[in-house]
């Protein structure tokens, strides 16, 4: 199996994984001080603190990536984050796209990482129930 996933940068790790997981429903699986390893209903991802080699949106002055996460209810996952603090500048709401309605809106988390939260992945195969047709 092939799993691709996100380490985002964030200035102090102990602090961005209890805000995920208080904010977003993350489990942390294990944390080495510095970088920690974390799940959202499954899906895997890192925060660390960054070397020389990379940054932080903060320290970069913005942000690169945008973090794409699909849950069953997008709408109480981004308020969630919005009563921990995210800003949610982009509430959920229905979108039309090739693959049929679906919710969706977005919001920074306080390490200035910007998150999209949708109820249908465009990357689904077909007969999946998401995802564009082919």
């Amino acid at each position: 199996m092939t799993v691709i996933s996100l380490m985002l940068g964030v200035p102090d790790a102990a602090a961005a994984s209890a805000w995920y997981q208080r904010a977003l429903g993350a489990t942390e699986l294990w944390s080495v001080g510095s970088v920690a390893g974390l799940r959202i209903q499954g899906a895997p991802f890192f925060v660390a603190e960054p070397s020389s080699q990379w940054a932080s949106p903060v320290a970069a002055g913005t942000t690169t990536v945008r973090v794409e996460v699909f849950v069953e209810d997008p709408d109480a996952f981004a308020e969630r984050a919005a009563a921990a603090g995210a800003n949610y500048h982009d509430p959920v709401r229905d979108h039309e796209a090739p693959w049929g309605t679906h919710r969706q809106g977005g919001f920074f988390d306080p390490f200035g990482h910007f998150w999209l939260v949708g109820d249908k992945s465009p990357l689904n195969p077909p007969g999946e129930g998401d995802g564009p047709p082919r």
